[in-house]
């Protein structure tokens, strides 16, 4: 039986049936060294959406700067909470603590794609920032193939649920966030990973 704070195995899984690949040593192990820098110019309080295992939310505790994290995968809760991290089961789209408090949102490892319409996604996380609050996001590279569909992780023996789910790449960045009412602040790349802070 796999341990919470061991890496099970993870894949995600499309409608079609095909499992794709996913970063699950990533996932399950400490913000990498480009996460780190693109973490630097988070503000408290920080709502991690699609937090997963964790490591964003622990990577900002130990900075001292307060976050919460959010996801619906059950087993990805589990070992987020073996950490000691503050996480809690729901939905972004749903009732959530801290509504228009939050000065920074995390959208990392392509969380932009939840719920299947970045658009929507960046509208529903602008009405949980305050005035000035600003989103990190992660996207594709420039020229990556996009697609969406229903998907589901799969982790270790924990099946989760289906979801609608979107990729955006680094091209079509400016123009998602211009039909949610945001403008990209900063776009980059660090170690092959792009990062943008996208604001009101």
């Amino acid at each position: 039986m796999t341990s919470t704070l061991d890496t099970p195995v993870a894949v995600l899984r499309g409608e079609d049936g095909l499992a794709r690949s996913v970063a699950a040593d990533r996932w399950f192990g400490i913000a990498e060294p480009a996460e780190q820098r693109a973490l630097d110019a988070v503000c408290g309080p920080a709502l991690d959406i699609g937090c997963g295992p964790g490591r964003h939310v622990l990577a900002l505790a130990e900075r001292g700067v307060p976050t919460l994290g959010i996801d619906i995968t059950e087993h990805a809760l589990a070992h987020a909470r073996a950490r000691g991290v503050p996480v809690l089961s729901r939905c972004v789209f749903g009732p959530l603590p801290g509504r228009g408090r939050w000065r920074s949102a995390l959208l990392l490892d392509g969380n932009l794609g939840i719920g299947g319409d970045p658009v929507q996604l960046l509208l529903r996380v602008r009405e949980l920032l305050a005035g000035h609050g600003r989103i990190l996001v992660e996207v594709e590279p420039p020229g990556h193939a996009t697609d969406l569909g229903l998907v589901r992780f799969e982790i270790a023996d924990t099946v989760g649920p289906w979801f609608e789910w979107a990729s955006v790449n680094a091209d079509q960045l400016d123009d998602v966030a211009a039909r949610a009412d945001c403008r990209v602040e900063q776009l980059w790349c660090d170690d092959d990973r792009w990062f943008a802070w996208v604001g009101r």
